[in-house]
């Protein structure tokens, strides 16, 4: 018996083969056919030593893993990694070259693009000197310099953006496949780009509009103007971007782009910058009248894709408007708050059928838009607290109730802090009261306890005085907590005031 198992090994281990080699292709292709994305993102990681996660939130900051049927962004970006090619950022033809495939297999093939991306910044990091295999947060300036942005302060926007996607961990959903990347320490080591400005703490520097950071489009790109004694302002006019916030940030920055709008709002959080002055003709509408008319939104995100429009989005754009509105004696009516593609001759589709007019039309006008508010003063019992530090002033005739707090600056924080007892999770609205004078603070920092951390906005607290003003749109968590602060912590000159906040949904 023995003598007869002997030579049926060779069989048995033959035929195991056999069968390995007729089942493997058919497993691995079933495996591709479910997890395309995924393997293509795995694959080119694996290929060009760039860190898988790093190369996923890339994507996803820039187009929520949609290549759009091979057409360009406005920028001229394509695919799910955004291979930019415009006269001034050749990104798609450098990832050609890299990875010898054909500019029109880069724009249509999704894991071509996927590669073509991997390739950009595996080349980009051996050109700044990064180590394979080096750490994800030494690859920050590789990300930085990505974007394309020759402002550092928006390459630094853009990569913040993505190191904040690896800190918070995503999800996105592409063609029935769930792409992720789980929530992790990324510690950005951001070089050079630690100098730039940080875009999401400058929203005192809009001259129109107090929540927006300001950043100047390029001079070419619109028409000086002295709006109102030029032309008069009579509409709103929303766009959606086709493209990323940063991107759209940085085109409009292009000399080459010809195209500029007064406003850009991001998708997550509704944070606002202001790009052209309110007295300027952007060149937004395609129609000059139109133009000379009219202040213009861009909106982060894509018309075919309605994740993009997020409450955020929606809340901060609305405030935006209604203040526009106010400010400009603009009617809050369909009329006078249209969508690029009710421009006459307009060959643009946005802001596209997933834009929620009557929502958004809601929250300018306040119908319906408000379902829970809360004001907590200073002197309210129990909900704020400060230190002994803070005086106590009834000076001002624009104080909100009794008195307010001021403090001198100092380099330490001393955080002055209003309690709210937020009713569930959620984005809301947050509204500061301050008096105005010419001795008060010109930079002072109100902090925001928000669920993915503390974000800080920097109010010019000299002028403006005795309503409230809007911060911008927060996520917050449920409970009773310390909601806003006010910090002593300032670059700014002037005492800093603490008087009144209003949290809204």
């Amino acid at each position: 018996m023995r003598a007869s198992r002997i030579p049926r090994l060779p069989l048995l281990i033959a035929s195991a083969f056999t069968a390995l080699a007729l089942v493997t292709p058919a497993a691995h292709a079933t495996r591709t056919a479910e997890t395309p994305l995924t393997d293509a993102f795995a694959q080119a990681a694996e290929t060009y030593q760039v860190p898988r996660d790093l190369l996923v939130a890339v994507s996803y900051s820039e187009t929520r893993f949609d290549g759009h049927a091979g057409e360009p962004s406005a920028s001229g970006g394509y695919g799910v990694m955004h291979l930019v090619s415009n006269p001034t950022a050749k990104v798609l033809e450098k990832a050609a070259d890299l990875t010898g495939l054909s500019k029109r297999t880069l724009r249509h093939d999704t894991a071509a693009n996927i590669r073509g991306g991997a390739a950009v910044l595996r080349a980009y990091a051996d050109e700044l000197g990064l180590d394979k295999g080096a750490a994800i947060g030494k690859w920050y300036p590789v990300v930085a310099k990505y974007s394309n942005a020759a402002d550092p302060s928006v390459a630094r926007l853009y990569a913040d953006t993505v190191y904040d996607m690896l800190n918070k961990g995503l999800a996105g959903d592409a063609g029935g496949e769930r792409v992720t990347v789980p929530a992790q320490p990324a510690e950005a080591e951001r070089g050079s780009y630690a100098e730039a400005q940080d875009l999401t703490a400058m929203a005192a520097l809009s001259p129109d509009y107090p929540p927006a950071a300001w950043v100047a489009a390029n001079s070419g790109n619109y028409t000086a103007s002295s709006r109102e004694t030029s032309y008069n302002i009579d509409k709103v006019i929303v766009h959606v971007t086709q493209g990323s916030y940063a991107g759209t940030i940085s085109w409009f920055q292009n000399p080459s782009a010809n195209v500029s709008a007064h406003y850009v709002i991001r998708s997550s959080d509704g944070a606002v910058t202001q790009m052209v002055r309110d007295k300027d003709v952007a060149w937004h509408a395609g129609n000059w009248n139109y133009n000379t008319r009219s202040i213009g939104i861009e909106h982060e995100g894509w018309v075919d894709q309605a994740s993009w429009f997020t409450d955020a989005m929606y809340r901060s754009s609305a405030a935006l408007t209604a203040y526009l509105c106010n400010k400009y004696g603009i009617a809050k009516t369909r009329a006078n708050i249209i969508g690029h593609n009710e421009v006459p001759g307009a060959t643009h589709t946005d802001p596209g059928r997933h834009w929620d007019w009557n929502k958004y039309m809601q929250y300018v006008t306040g119908g319906g838009g408000t379902t829970w508010s809360t004001i907590v003063d200073n002197g309210t019992g129990g909900r704020f607290t400060a230190s002994a530090n803070w005086g106590t002033s009834t000076y001002s005739a624009q104080r909100y109730g009794a008195d307010y707090r001021f403090a001198e600056p100092v380099a330490s924080s001393d955080v002055a802090w209003y309690k709210a007892n937020i009713p569930s999770a959620g984005t809301y609205k947050v509204e500061v009261w301050y008096p105005a004078l010419a001795g008060y603070n010109s930079s002072a920092p109100y902090i925001v306890a928000a669920s993915g951390g503390n974000q800080t906005v920097y109010v010019d607290q000299r002028s403006g005085g005795g309503g409230w003003h809007s911060l911008g749109t927060f996520s917050l968590n449920a409970g009773d907590q310390d909601v806003v602060g006010v910090s002593r912590w300032t670059g700014g000159t002037g005492l800093v005031v603490a008087d009144a906040v209003r949290i809204s949904r």
